[in-house]
């Protein structure tokens, strides 16, 4: 913990705001809560950890009136320096400690959360209740919070209903200056210009959410699931993009050969057969457990062996007629797109264990990874694949020397868009925040690797060359941070719109600066 600093300091206005035990400038904190899953930042002043809304306020008026940028992390789950400092002595303000949820109506469905509560654990508020929110959280939701997912936006665990900000009611942020504003009513929005949208996706760099409130729906009581093989990625998108135009499906994800191949080696058999009975056991249906567990032991792992690309579907509804029926009608697109059924365990799997451990945030031996994506209409997918393709086929010679690989991870979110989601594993020594965040039984089993600059260098490299990619079909893009490029794309007018905005907002830009490609 820090010493106690002298009077005037800017580090006793720090400690006078959030208290003494909220403020941390010792070097573990400084280097660990400065990092995210790709990138390392310069060292901060201080670590700050407010405990309420009040101090949080406070905190923030005492670093800008003391000239100090600030930076906030959430859960720490992002990859495109969106809350590490881009300039040495910052604050970063941390709100784990701003994690409860703080009012749940179920007359007029809507829920109230401080900003640092974890999807997982809003989750476990309001499964019992037979709620949830419409988007209802990210498959590292164990960690990720729901200030992060309205800040740095997310998707899917509810993408039939869009993104996370689509399920946001209003906002409660505090401003550059320690001012507390409230962005609209907590049961309908917009009411007018959408004030609560304004600060939707704005990778904290207009304001720092103390808290949310999002809309409530009742959870689903009939399932169906479904698993598809393909043997090209066009037919892999012509069927997906069809799915999400007929709404048919709650989550429908798929993955190239080599990320599936991934994921059959980092996963244990064991442990999917025990996700799927414990969830099973708790709702009641013991004998569905049982008959359910055995068709996964029976499956193996080799069920994708022959698979170049899957297709992975969750209906939910009502009424199991009804969702056997969207089943139905997702099988009939797939085999008129030239796709077959296989064993459905990967998305049973998922759904009976929606926020399990983030081990997948390094390779099956402990390589390092890192994705990028693209949101795009359907119309551009395959191009936007060929282009990819092209890309690392260029690049072949140097990422088999270095020892790189790549994959494709695919969406469909609500009925107009599509994510492309090409992630790299690499072979290179992990950082704290790995050791941190991957269980430790599973870190020990891990091979690991030393520090490999050059390896680093080339994924550095070929992130640039996907951008890029993207950004020549129009894309967009979640977690912007300081790695996808926004005012470029916009309108001029709308681009000085958002620059205005910034000034009037933050006018010495000491939040989150450099965000949204704002200087």
């Amino acid at each position: 913990m820090a010493t106690r600093p002298r009077s005037g300091d800017p580090l006793a206005a720090l400690i006078g705001a959030a208290g003494c035990g909220a403020v941390r400038t010792d070097d573990d904190a400084c280097a660990f809560y400065t990092q995210d899953v790709f990138t390392r930042g310069p060292r901060a002043l201080a670590v700050v950890r407010p405990p309420d809304k009040a101090a949080l306020a406070r905190t923030v008026a005492a670093a800008t009136s003391h000239g100090l940028a600030v930076s906030v992390r959430g859960g720490g789950m992002s990859y495109t320096s969106g809350y590490v400092p881009r300039d040495a002595g910052a604050v970063l303000i941390d709100l784990s400690a701003m994690d409860g949820v703080l009012a749940v109506d179920e007359t007029d469905m809507t829920v109230t959360v401080e900003a640092g509560c974890t999807w997982a654990a809003l989750h476990a508020v309001l499964k019992p209740l037979g709620l949830r929110t419409p988007f209802w959280g990210t498959l590292s939701g164990l960690y990720a919070t729901v200030g992060g997912g309205m800040s740095q936006n997310g998707l899917f665990w509810g993408g039939r209903h869009g993104t996370a900000v689509d399920s946001a009611l209003s906002f409660e942020v505090v401003l550059a200056d320690g001012t507390l504003m409230k962005t609209g009513p907590d049961f309908f929005r917009p009411y007018g210009p959408d004030l609560t949208g304004l600060f939707a996706a704005d990778t904290g760099a207009l304001g720092i959410k103390a808290s949310v409130t999002l809309r409530l729906m009742r959870e689903a009581t009939a399932f169906a699931y479904g698993s598809f093989a393909f043997d090209r990625h066009d037919q892999l998108l012509a069927a997906m993009s069809e799915i999400a135009r007929e709404g048919l499906a709650s989550e429908c994800f798929g993955f190239d050969p080599y990320l599936q191949a991934q994921r059959m080696k980092r996963e244990s058999l064991a442990k999917d057969a025990r996700a799927l009975l414990g969830v099973m056991k708790a709702q009641g249906s013991f004998w569905k457990a049982v008959r359910e567990g055995a068709k996964v032991v029976a499956a193996g792992r080799s069920f994708l062996d022959d698979v170049p690309f899957s297709c992975h579907v969750i209906c939910e509804g009502r009424h199991q007629g009804a969702v056997d029926a969207d089943l139905a009608a997702i099988e009939r697109i797939v085999a008129a797109n030239g796709g077959r059924a296989v064993e459905n365990t990967i998305p049973k799997v998922l759904r009976a264990n929606p926020f399990g451990p983030v081990n997948s945030m390094l390779g099956p031996e402990g390589e390092r990874w890192v994705p990028v994506h693209g949101l795009l209409p359907h119309s551009k997918g395959a191009a936007t694949i060929d282009a990819l393709v092209a890309l690392y086929e260029a690049n072949s010679a140097a990422m088999e020397a270095e020892g790189v690989g790549a994959g494709y991870m695919f969406a469909v979110v609500g009925t107009t868009g599509l994510l492309i989601e090409p992630v790299f594993f690499w072979p290179d020594a992990i950082e704290e925040l790995h050791r941190r965040a991957v269980e430790p039984a599973h870190l020990a089993r891990l091979k690991g690797f030393a520090a490999n600059p050059p390896a680093r260098a080339l994924v550095e490299r070929l992130r640039r060359g996907v951008i890029d990619i993207f950004r020549q079909q129009g894309a967009a893009h979640l977690q912007i941070g300081r790695t996808y490029p926004y005012l470029d794309g916009l309108d001029p007018r709308a681009r000085a719109l958002v620059a205005a905005l910034k000034d009037h907002l933050d006018p010495h830009h000491r939040i989150s600066p450099g965000n949204l490609g704002i200087d």
